[in-house]
């Protein structure tokens, strides 16, 4: 029999991880101040990279002494600049519990060659955090965007650690209250929680990640595009908007225009509450249907923002088939596009809950998800 559709669809039905979604507010002449067919290097560019970097201070609430510089290459870039700079000074730890996370521990271990300590966890969980020796300098994800797991806090980490904190916050950054006491190189990109535009990242230094880089020489060569120092000096430049490459200037634009939707939203404190409203409603979804659950076995570690859910019905015969054959359901009644789960991770979706998504559209699709859950019941029946 025919499985009635609910009457309401989401305004907006874009739940992707990266790139997420446009502020609500967002129209392409919102851009039209972008400094085309200009020089980065000319005033105008300048100022306007400037303001990116003053702005994501002001926003993220970065304390005046670390460095906040705009990289190649996205939060990859971003992670990668940090591990080929930072490395090798000390014994390294590597914390993994998601595809990122092993990525990670991959350009360490194999390219780098550091006899690292690598420790993993499997999807939905978390590694032994207390086990943490911060006198060595550890490399983790803040929120594993493929697992939608993430950190509970950051109690683990020592305020007098010897080494030094490198933390991907590419899905964290703008949605969770990141502790910059405790971090000493944090990374994220313009296209997760405000929905820029890809292909930049973000690279914040504390003053003991700084006094590395100055003191301490990699034994590795370094390509142009990770050197952050010359001459036993840091780049200064790269942390006040002088780029190591041309970047866009109409991502450049696009970005100071959801720095601007962000302030009108509350800042961070805003933007985590949307966040947090967003998720809340996936679990309530998932806690009143026994079908479908959290990816995330501990409550306290439920990403806000890359929610993670695994169907759990016993008369599923394939589980990759079925969540692959919901997601286009919804994709082809245009209620949800791109939500299934990341390629290396169970079989399962992925809803991007971030704050530029609003929570009457997370509330709109879940009834649909209920529907495209019961019709492929059936028509594998």
């Amino acid at each position: 029999m025919a499985i009635e559709q609910p009457a309401t669809r989401p305004a907006n039905p874009r739940f992707s991880s990266g790139p997420c979604a446009k502020p609500p507010t967002f129209d392409v002449t919102k851009l039209a101040d972008a400094a085309l067919g200009r020089s980065h290097r000319a005033a105008i560019g300048k100022d306007k990279l400037k303001a990116a970097i003053e702005g994501t201070r002001e926003v993220l609430g970065i304390p005046a002494d670390y460095k906040i510089g705009i990289v190649p290459a996205s939060d990859t870039g971003a992670v990668e600049m940090a591990l080929w700079s930072l490395l090798g000074e000390r014994k390294v730890e590597m914390l993994a519990w998601e595809s990122f996370g092993s990525g990670w521990v991959t350009d360490v271990v194999k390219q780098l060659k550091i006899d690292a300590e690598v420790k993993t966890a499997d999807y939905g969980q978390i590694v032994d955090l207390a086990s943490v020796d911060c006198n060595n300098d550890v490399v983790f994800t803040w929120n594993g965007t493929t697992a939608g797991v993430r950190v509970p806090n950051a109690d683990w980490i020592a305020d007098d650690r010897e080494g030094l904190t490198i933390c991907d916050a590419t899905s964290a950054a703008f949605a969770m209250d990141l502790p910059w006491d405790k971090l000493d190189v944090t990374t994220f990109s313009w296209q997760k929680v405000l929905g820029g535009e890809a292909a930049h990242g973000m690279l914040i230094l504390s003053p003991r990640a700084v006094e590395r880089l100055e003191s301490y020489t990699p034994a590795w060569p370094l390509p142009k595009i990770f050197r952050l120092t010359k001459g036993g000096k840091l780049i200064d430049g790269i942390f006040t908007g002088a780029t190591i490459n041309t970047p866009s200037m109409l991502a450049v634009e696009d970005y100071l225009f959801a720095l601007d939707w962000a302030r009108s939203v509350g800042g961070l404190k805003g933007l985590i509450a949307r966040a947090d409203a967003n998720a809340q409603a996936v679990f309530d979804f998932c806690d009143a249907n026994d079908w479908i659950a959290n990816l995330a076995e501990d409550d306290a570690t439920r990403s806000n923002t890359s929610v993670c859910l695994k169907f759990t019905d016993d008369r599923i015969k394939d589980g990759a088939a079925f969540a692959k054959a919901v997601a286009k359901r919804l994709e082809n009644e245009n209620i949800a596009l791109d939500i299934g789960a990341y390629r290396d991770a169970p079989a399962g979706l992925r809803i991007w809950c971030g704050g530029t998504v609003e929570t009457a559209d997370i509330e709109a699709m879940l009834p649909w998800l209920a529907w495209a859950f019961e019709a492929e019941i059936e028509a594998q029946a």
